[in-house]
């Protein structure tokens, strides 16, 4: 941990493990997948304790408050304690896989690829809509 009151963007990231390299880092917070405090930034704001970021990592956004700082990477364990992720944020994601898993049960993947005679019917019917 740093003494510092506040740590770059893009390192805090990174050194919370949500994203292998600052690149990554840079590249999501650029992109408008990282926003602090509700609002889109860049890589080289400086983060303080009490702060929330929203993060989109896939399917999955999770919203976490800062609850100490660091610049360097080290262990799961010490990256877990930089931050909380906020209850809405833990109810909302399991809404959201469990809604995923039901779209999966309802429409799933055949076992194998459909023969000439299922691929002729999969044709008409695109084609007649």
């Amino acid at each position: 941990m740093t003494e510092n009151s506040s740590t770059r963007l893009d390192k805090w990231l990174w050194a919370a493990r949500f994203y292998k390299t600052r690149a990554i880092a840079k590249q999501m917070i650029d992109g408008g997948k990282v926003f602090y405090n509700g609002q889109r930034t860049k890589s080289g704001k400086n983060v303080a304790i009490g702060d929330t970021i929203k993060i989109r990592q896939g399917y999955e956004e999770k919203e976490v408050k800062v609850i100490a700082l660091a610049d360097k990477r080290r262990d799961a364990t010490f990256a877990q304690t930089l931050y909380e992720e906020t209850k809405d944020s833990i109810a909302s994601r399991e809404k959201n896989a469990i809604a995923r898993k039901q779209g999966i049960l309802l429409s799933p993947a055949s076992d194998s690829k459909p023969d000439k005679k299922q691929r002729r019917k999969l044709r008409e019917f695109k084609e007649r809509i």
